[in-house]
């Protein structure tokens, strides 16, 4: 095969293209893919390079924080202080190896979340369609697409059905390309290529079997993505959240240092003395892993949720989740099994049925491949369903299909709601429709009856609507067929139809819906189902559901355009727990109508005419086992498994993660915030011990690393989805949160300084005030407050030995590496000496340890008697 054929295919036939492409309408052998893909490689477009491992480190140092601990290092040196400079400096470094490390582990989990997002494409493969990974495509495949496919490789069309492309994301053409198969001239430019299918573009009506010619970096899109450079990845709100924080909190420090060094110079101290107290401030009041432990706690909690099915695509999805206030589901497949079964035929008579069966087979893309022992199952589940029936009723489906060939097509849209094929037969073409009732009946004239066909009069039609109704009002999925006989080819396939009867179809819930549905009625999440079926089976699968006590339903023809809704239709809709019939304007609409009323809405779809309310809502989730790539393409996040209850899982994650990201921030400003007031006090009342810098950025290297990821790996509380959802708008540090912050901080400051008066007079009566010692008992005595602090960030009401932040491994691991650390630092000489740490006795560990447990006790008593509640 010739390369400089992929350029020109356009040009060829229908027939030249396959032979220049050597392949065949059977499609290509297995074994000359797997040969054509070792030659040409894996149809994947070759993103930019991300960030390399040396960018990531020094980008540790490129923060305002790090440049506050670099200008304290410089102040050092300038004073002579080489040990405080050079200590500095290397708690630096430990402190953005740490930042590195936590930051690159962030960006290989978010590598491998993206390799769970694979694209799936269906080929013709030793003369059989299947579905395989797109990334395995080569040149000379028969690769067939549907409405809300995206097109997976470049190719030349070789039979269609009315197919319409999207074109935009490479022509910025706005309306859809109407197709065709016949070649064109080779000098046409890319926009006039109407007989080519390109990479990245998407079918918006229609279908199509195309030969590919161009695959990976070979396609058009290739082109365009060689000549991108790689732009910037924009910070999630959370993130931005942080980073506003940390400025101000820089500012209000400059501003605090700036006033206690002033004050200071007043009371008469001296200028190194007040220069030492200023960085010394500086340091405390900055928590040096705060952005990085965040990002990572949202990155875990992404993979956490692949656990459960759910794949989110954005960080800030994340964020959004837990704020989750009213979900729009779709009733099939998410709240319901999506294994449809054919449960009830009506038809005057076994000839009847018999066309019944025959629409089952031919009005149908599905397939049902036998491949070792094992059925194959291969489209629509409505279709798959149909296919199954006609097979139980003993239909032969590919000797059916190859007695009747099929010669044109329409089909089914969310518009006409139903879907129509045009089939050879020896005595001329046959017709077969099949879809909403109402829409066939309306395009039916004559029905089948007993003695032949006569004319279907209009009360025969409101029989057959009224018998629609009963089957729906008892939860079957009910749709029409018909069918009609010419002698020629005719271009209008739906009108004139012979009405032949109803199939009855059963999607039965999900069993683990039920308690979902309990646990979003307790956690104040309300559930508004949509769907297209009848409004009778909404009502009947609602009721079923227990949504509500009793289901409002709401019918498309019955929901007037959004701008003529008056302020009692807004009422009337915001009541609706269930929406049937709904167009995709409608969708977008009810969307539109939920988020003016102050809520967070996640819509779930499958279908590309869910693209826009997916894409309007606060949480697009889209289906990924019968999910249109173009829905896949535009949520947030993704189910793998379409179970509404992977929805509640997420949900719940998302609170989780969130709760957690604000325990740890709490422990973090409160840590150092106590530091702030230690080391004011020291210098406003002239006080003879004093926290050194150094000494200040080694506490915060302990506690704010390990302990506070710890929390962001929390499982969270156990009645977390028994809360209202909280308001996305909400700061993560809000007025009451700040009073906690402030009450912890002042507790854990005031048992720190008072260990030191303490020891002063119950253990050292009469003795000199010793600055050394002091300084020590009020180094450890801080820091084993501020580890012990972890335990005060449970949440919610349950017993202290039973909280989530007790029963959390990982709090318990990163408290022993802790105290390990700080007691290596105490027995090792060169680190003690750097520290200025000097031996102490059994008294005064007593009396450091005994300080932690008292600002403990203090904290717990505050939160028994509710005056500090989360």
């Amino acid at each position: 095969m010739k390369e400089d054929v992929f350029n020109t295919v356009h040009a060829l036939s229908a027939k030249q293209a396959l032979e220049a492409l050597e392949s065949s309408s059977n499609g290509l052998p297995s074994t000359k893919a797997e040969e054509r893909l070792k030659q040409f490689g894996e149809n994947s477009i070759e993103e930019q390079k991300g960030r390399s491992p040396w960018v990531i480190f020094f980008s540790q140092f490129k923060t305002p924080i790090v440049i506050l601990l670099v200008l304290a290092a410089g102040l050092s040196l300038w004073f002579s202080e080489w040990i405080d400079a050079v200590a500095i400096a290397a708690v630096l470094l430990i402190n953005s190896l740490i930042g590195f490390f936590m930051e690159f582990q962030a960006h290989k989990t978010m590598k491998e979340l993206k390799k769970l997002v694979a694209v799936k494409a269906k080929v013709v493969r030793d003369e059989t369609l299947k579905e395989i990974d797109s990334r395995k495509i080569v040149p000379g495949d028969i690769v067939y697409v549907e409405a809300g496919d995206l097109v997976p490789a470049d190719g030349r069309i070789l039979e269609m059905s009315q197919l319409q492309v999207d074109e935009s994301p490479l022509t910025g053409e706005s309306f859809p390309v109407e197709k065709q198969t016949g070649k064109i001239d080779e000098d046409n430019i890319l926009a006039e290529r109407t007989n080519m299918l390109y990479r990245g573009t998407f079918i918006s009506k229609g279908n199509a079997y195309y030969v590919v010619s161009g695959t990976g970096m070979h396609t058009e899109l290739g082109d365009v993505a060689s000549l991108v450079e790689s732009a910037g990845q924009s910070s999630t709100p959370l993130e931005k959240k942080l980073e506003q924080f940390t400025r101000k909190l820089i500012l209000v420090t400059v501003g605090l240092v700036a006033l206690i060094f002033l004050a200071g110079i007043l009371y008469g101290q001296q200028l190194v003395e007040m220069v030492k107290t200023s960085i010394a401030l500086a340091v405390a009041a900055i928590p040096e892993g705060l952005p990085i432990v965040a990002t990572l706690a949202l990155a875990k909690g992404m993979m956490r949720l692949v656990k459960h099915k759910v794949i989110v695509k954005k960080l800030s999805s994340v964020e959004t989740l837990g704020g989750t206030s009213i979900i729009c589901a779709d009733k099939t497949g998410t709240l319901t099994k999506n294994n449809i079964e054919v449960k009830e035929v009506t038809g005057p008579d076994e000839t009847v049925k018999k066309r019944i069966v025959e629409a089952s087979i031919l009005c149908n893309t599905a397939s049902l491949n036998g491949e070792n022992g094992k059925k194959s199952e291969l489209g629509d589940p409505l279709e798959i369903g149909l296919l199954k029936y006609a097979e139980h009723a003993g239909a032969d489906i590919n000797g059916t299909r190859k007695a009747f060939q099929k010669v044109s097509e329409e089909p089914f849209s969310s518009e006409t709601k139903l879907m129509s094929t045009q089939h050879k037969t020896e005595k001329g073409f046959i017709t077969y429709s099949k879809g909403a009732v109402e829409e066939i009946v309306v395009r039916c004239n004559r029905i089948v009856h007993h003695n032949g066909i006569t004319s279907f009069s209009e009360s025969a039609k409101r029989a057959w609507l009224n018998e629609a109704e009963q089957m729906a009002a008892a939860g079957l999925r009910v749709i029409a067929a018909a069918f009609r006989e010419d002698l020629s080819q005719q271009e209008k396939l739906t009108i004139d139809l012979v009405f032949l009867g109803l199939i009855g179809m059963i999607d039965p819930p999900r069993e683990e819906v039920f308690d979902a549905i309990k646990q979003c009625r307790s956690a104040g999440i309300a559930i508004v189902m949509i769907t297209g079926d009848h409004p009778a089976t909404a009502q009947a699968i609602a009721a079923q559901l227990k949504l509500s006590e009793k289901p409002a339903v709401l019918s498309g023809k019955q929901m007037k355009p959004y701008n003529e809704l008056a302020s009692a239709d807004k009422k009337k809709w915001f009541n609706t727990n269930v929406f049937a019939r709904v167009s995709p304007k409608q969708k977008l609409d009810i969307v539109k109508l939920l988020q003016e009323k102050g809520h967070v809405v996640a819509m779930t779809g499958d279908g590309i005419n869910d693209a826009p309310a997916l894409k309007k809502s606060d949480i697009g989730v889209a289906m990924g086992l019968r999910g249109t790539q173009v829905a896949q393409e535009v949520s947030d996040m993704v189910l793998r498994d379409d179970s509404f209850s992977s929805i509640v899982v997420a949900i719940k994650q998302g609170r989780i993660i969130f709760e957690n990201i604000r325990k740890f921030v709490v422990f973090l400003l409160s840590c150092n915030l106590s530091e702030i007031i230690v080391v004011s006090i020291a210098a406003i009342f002239n006080l003879h011990f004093q926290m050194f810098p150094l000494q200040i950025l080694f506490i915060n290297l302990i506690t704010d690393v390990l302990p506070a990821l710890a929390l962001g790996v929390s499982a969270g509380e156990a009645g977390i989805m028994e809360k209202p959802p909280r308001n996305v708008d909400e700061p993560i540090v809000n007025k009451r949160t700040w009073k906690i912050i402030f009450v912890f901080a002042v507790i854990m400051g005031a048992v720190s300084i008072g260990s030191v008066f303490a020891s002063h007079y119950f253990i050292y009566q009469g003795e000199e005030w010793n600055a050394e010692r002091d300084n020590n008992i009020l180094f450890f005595s801080l820091i084993f407050c501020q580890l012990l602090h972890v335990f005060n960030m449970h949440s919610g009401n349950s017993p202290f030995f039973k909280s989530d932040v007790v029963s959390n491994v990982y709090i318990w691991l990163s408290l022993v590496a802790s105290v390990t650390f700080v007691l290596l630092v105490y027995f090792i000489p060169i680190f003690r000496n750097a520290l200025s740490l000097h031996e102490m006795n059994a008294s005064d560990w007593l009396i450091a340890i005994g300080a932690s447990l008292v600002s403990l006790f203090f904290m717990q008593l505050l939160r028994m008697l509710k005056i500090v509640t989360w």
